[in-house]
């Protein structure tokens, strides 16, 4: 997909630096995919306590 975004040039530059990112556009995909990654992490943490862990897939099957 192709957009236009005006983004600020120091936070970019730093950003690229911090990240090791070549390109804009892999800093963006990498900012996006993290955002993403951190976003399913939180929302795991409301499963922490009430899932055991060491249930069996293979074993247990839904009905």
């Amino acid at each position: 997909m192709k957009t236009t975004v005006d983004l600020p040039d120091r936070l970019v530059r730093e950003a690229m630096k911090v990240s090791k990112q070549k390109t804009k556009t892999g800093l963006i995909i990498t900012a996006l995919r993290d955002l993403v990654r951190r976003h399913r992490l939180q929302a795991l943490k409301c499963f922490k306590g009430h899932v055991d862990p060491t249930l069996d897939r293979g074993t247990h099957k839904l009905k």
